[in-house]
């Protein structure tokens, strides 16, 4: 088919034959790029992707944008050599780079890769490769520091201490981690899979094996070092503080304080360049600086969100497909464990869990995602149930391939769509959930949150705190209403009955 009449251009008549030829036609959009268009329409439903555009951006970049390491210093010597150091990039952490990597690499593969796979394939692997790489971080930074615990086997912590363990860990990890990302059939071409599996599993190792985790630093060597002289010439980043540096003489500052207007710092303190510097949003009660917790408490608010839900939607598919496409025993079955699991109530249980085991955002993000995708499963097995008699399955059938292709391939692309409406209400109910978690000081240990921020309004000082209270309340606002009106907004463009009462 062939575009339309240009706008400047008079159009002019044309027979039958031009008709049936397609002269004149214009090309229709396909589903999904009509939906979004919709989706754009919405004035809240773009208000609600810039928040979590700009939540996303902070998640990826607070380390470089909050953080009481300088960008760059010049140390003298003490035999008066000088030389020049970089300790907020010595400072990040293997999932800080994989982050950084991710969104600098990654973007222009989705938009400006080969021409020869789709957006859609291109994004899929991107996917696939971000879950590898990210699995390769974690289970190497869970394994290694287990193996070299005081009360392993003398041989097995010996191995992990020495320089070769971690590298030999990280590529046994490593290469399974590679062998199933390759298996995943994002694009038909195994030489493409094979080779977006080996690169991103050859990053995610080196960075998980080459750098250790960031350990306890004392942040006011650089203020001592810089009062007797042994540092010049410090940079340092747009908010100089680190969401766990905290001082006892700073508690309750309110926003727009200049540090050297405090009465109670000392005058060694003040005499820094920290002294110059303005507390944005005030201090909690502890004497952290707000602003940098709430820009590093994105990153738990959008991973907690995304991290869950995709587990939830991953479960919720696969059990929602087999009850739709059997039907009979195996549907009865299947859905009293679903019945079992929609009994549970998940925020209780992760109270319990608090209590029982390790306050770690991995265990809440298994925990809410294990227990969350009965609303998938109920409706991936509603829309397959239509589709099993539909002419496309039976051919597909007929033809001999495989349950996994006739599942995945073919029905699941005409049945994904409220599953994924289902998903923007999901991510909305899981920032909730972690931000009351951590409101009741239930939630991860050691990381920034605006449920902890929120909770610290009137915990310690004994009097209400409105800064504490007003700026990461808003916080949690934006995001559980962003994502409700981007998932509203997603419903209306993709249910035709909808979208004939709105006209």
């Amino acid at each position: 088919m062939t575009d339309a009449t240009p706008p400047n251009e008079v159009p002019q008549a044309i027979s039958g034959i031009d008709v049936m030829r397609g002269v004149g036609a214009v090309r229709a959009k396909g589903f999904w790029a009509d939906a979004w268009d919709r989706v754009l329409r919405r004035r809240g439903a773009v208000v609600g992707l810039c928040w979590i555009g700009v939540i996303a951006f902070f998640a990826v970049f607070a380390p470089l944008v909050a953080n009481a390491h300088p960008l760059t210093l010049v140390r003298v010597a003490s035999d008066g050599a000088v030389h020049r150091e970089w300790p907020l990039l010595a400072s990040l952490t293997p999932t800080d780079w994989l982050l950084l990597a991710a969104l600098l690499l990654g973007v222009p593969w989705v938009f400006l890769g080969p021409r020869s796979l789709t957006r859609a394939q291109r994004l899929g692997m991107l996917v696939v490769a971000a879950l590898q790489a990210g699995a390769i971080v974690v289970l190497v930074g869970s394994i290694v520091p287990w193996a070299a615990g005081a009360d392993r086997a003398g041989w097995l912590k010996a191995f992990a201490r020495s320089d070769a363990g971690p590298w030999a860990i990280s590529g046994a990890v490593t290469l399974l981690a590679t062998l199933a990302a390759a298996w995943v059939p994002t694009v038909d071409s195994l030489r493409a899979r094979v080779a977006a599996s080996v690169c991103a599993g050859a990053l995610a190792g080196a960075l998980a094996a080459g750098i250790g985790p960031a350990g306890l630093v004392n942040f006011e060597r650089y203020q001592a070092d810089e009062t007797s002289g042994a540092i010049r010439e410090v940079t340092w980043t747009l908010v100089p503080w680190s969401p766990q540096y905290s001082r006892s003489d700073m508690v309750a500052i309110a926003p727009g304080t200049r540090v050297e207007d405090v009465p109670s710092l000392s005058a060694e303190f003040k005499g820094t360049t920290f002294g110059a510097r303005k507390v944005l949003l005030g201090t909690d009660a502890l004497g952290g600086d707000v602003l940098s917790q709430m820009l590093w408490a994105c990153r738990l608010s959008i991973s907690i969100g995304l991290v869950s839900t995709g587990i939830s939607v991953l479960i919720g598919v696969t059990m929602g497909s087999i009850m739709g496409y059997f039907g009979g025993k195996v549907d009865l079955v299947l859905f009293r464990i679903v019945e079992i699991f929609m009994a549970v109530p998940v925020l209780f249980l992760l109270i319990v869990a608090a209590g029982v085991l390790p306050r770690d955002t991995y265990v809440m993000m298994a925990i809410i995602g294990c227990f969350s995708w009965t609303g998938a499963a109920r409706f991936t097995r509603a829309e397959f149930m239509k589709l099993r008699n539909q002419d496309f399955v039976q051919a597909a059938k007929a033809t001999g391939l495989p349950l996994r292709a006739i599942l995945f391939r073919h029905m699941l692309p005409n049945g994904v769509t409220p599953v994924l409406v289902d998903a923007s209400f999901a991510i909305a109910a899981a920032i909730s959930i972690e931000a009351t978690l951590s409101f009741l000081g239930l939630g991860p240990d050691g990381q920034a949150s605006w449920g902890k921020l929120l909770a610290s309004a009137t915990a310690a000082t004994g009097t209400f705190v409105w800064w504490l209270a007003v700026f990461p309340g808003v916080a949690i606002f934006l995001s559980v209403l962003s994502y409700n009106m981007l998932g509203e907004a997603m419903r209306d463009a993709i249910d035709p009955k909808l979208r004939k009462a709105a006209h």
